[in-house]
């Protein structure tokens, strides 16, 4: 992507939105950018402005490709990838990307108790055992699993691995940033100062109150011991639960709303400098319909522009005899 962000960035972007009438934007948590109204509809008119002059043909699928000497194809992922049938291009097989985990508490399935914590969001490391995946953010618990900044990044980076476990494998859950040590010395902490109080009164810092309680609860602990009954088998327990607490990814959203896939046209298969494809001279690619993918949805859109943008600039460089 390097060399569509250079020809346009995001900050060409956001000029190009004002110069179509929005007005102004608001960077969020993650980089994202929204228009100040927060009127996704805003982006939709300029975009629909500037398409004025251009004909668009609705509900009509493409089945074979016309022979010409420019052709851009920009097909999303999954079904889109059915226009490459018989072009000279590698495809690398589409998988979703950017979705929630159905969670349950172990292979055997049942919805983990996770799940009473609906709606808690709090900081939190995501990773997978064994296959060196790992994501962090924002962790929002739902009523069917994980979601949120670091679900969704997780499963962006391990999109074909998830696809291959068939959506089902164990996942671990760090729910502190500290280290192993920082964390014991900090309970002990809370334990000399607090002997004679309940576990469940009294948590770390960085800790929600809800979670704490169901943290004792899947640790065994219970709500009703006290901070003098925390001895060092029970404490080893704790800290492990705190810093690798494991839970079993059983399926994705259940919704069915992945944000983009991953796959598309090998970049192997094109010229980078034009995004044109090697075997085919005037037949250019750009969007999803590449092997491009990243962890939201605003930085996907970024790359359909810039992608785009690099395919009509080098049509235009190409033709522009023509074009006049």
């Amino acid at each position: 992507m390097k060399r569509a962000l250079a020809e346009f960035s995001h900050e060409d972007t956001l000029r190009w939105f004002e110069s179509k009438g929005v007005k102004g934007f608001v960077t969020e948590d993650g980089g994202r950018i929204f228009p100040k109204s927060q009127d996704a509809m805003e982006v939709v008119g300029a975009l629909l402005r500037a398409l004025d002059g251009v004909r668009i043909i609705c509900n009509h699928k493409v089945t074979e490709l016309p022979e010409s000497d420019v052709l851009v194809l920009t097909a999303g992922g999954g079904p889109g990838m059915e226009i490459l049938k018989g072009l000279p291009v590698k495809i690398e097989p589409p998988v979703p990307s950017l979705f929630s985990f159905n969670i349950s508490d172990s292979p055997s399935g049942g919805r983990s108790s996770v799940t009473s914590l609906m709606g808690l969001s709090m900081e939190a490391a995501l990773s997978i055992p064994g296959s060196g995946l790992r994501a962090e953010g924002p962790l929002l618990i739902t009523d069917w699993g994980f979601s949120g900044p670091a679900a969704l990044r997780l499963s962006s980076y391990a999109a074909r691995y998830l696809a291959g476990q068939a959506y089902h494998c164990p996942l671990n859950v760090r729910w502190c940033s500290s280290d192993e040590s920082a964390l014991r010395a900090e309970l002990e902490a809370l334990k000399a100062s607090n002997p004679h109080k309940l576990l469940k009164s009294v948590h770390p810092d960085g800790i929600a109150s809800r979670l704490w309680e169901f943290l004792l609860e899947r640790t065994g602990l219970g709500g009703s011991r006290t901070w003098a009954e925390l001895g060092p088998k029970w404490m080893g327990r704790l800290v492990q639960t705190l810093l690798c607490d494991t839970y079993y990814i059983n399926g994705k959203t259940r919704f069915r709303d992945e944000f983009v896939t991953c796959g598309g046209v090998s970049l192997s298969s094109v010229k980078l400098s034009s995004l044109e494809c090697k075997e085919r001279p005037g037949l250019f690619f750009a969007g999803e319909i590449l092997d491009v993918d990243a962890v939201t949805g605003g930085f996907n859109l970024q790359a359909a522009w810039s992608t785009a943008h690099l395919v009509a600039k080098t049509i235009i460089s190409r033709y522009d005899t023509e074009i006049q």
